[in-house]
């Protein structure tokens, strides 16, 4: 019987020390964590909370003009690509569709100028 309760105590008091076992997260949980270029940046927003990827695409005119055309034309004329997005620019690359890009300027002016310019570093970056 002693047996038995030196059993169970030595058990109980094995199991009472438990070691803390400090696991760390498989991904990055804050944005100090992950270096993010403006082009990274302006890609996620693009892809994500920007939307423009429903109209527009790197290669081909979907909608709305490609990002390589956009790229090309906001650099041989020397414009700047964020003026446009708040709203406060002349559409220079497919005027004729300006009306349907108004109405996502919403979207565009709430975001911060370095979204906007991460956004315009994306664009450019497709530039071929």
């Amino acid at each position: 019987m002693r047996k038995t309760l030196f059993l169970f105590a030595v058990l109980a008091f094995a199991s009472c020390k438990k070691e803390e076992v400090k696991k760390e997260p498989l991904y990055p949980t804050t944005t100090e964590e992950v270096a993010q270029t403006p082009e990274e940046l302006g890609e996620e927003i693009f892809k994500g909370k920007g939307n423009c990827v429903a109209c527009h695409q790197v290669d081909k005119k979907v909608i709305g003009p490609s990002l390589q055309d956009i790229a090309k034309i906001y650099k041989d004329k020397n414009a700047s690509i964020v003026t446009f997005l708040k709203g406060e620019g002349e559409p220079i690359v497919d005027p004729s569709q300006y009306e349907v890009m108004k109405t996502n300027f919403a979207v565009t002016k709430a975001m911060s100028d370095d979204e906007l310019k991460a956004l315009e570093a994306y664009v450019y970056s497709n530039l071929k």
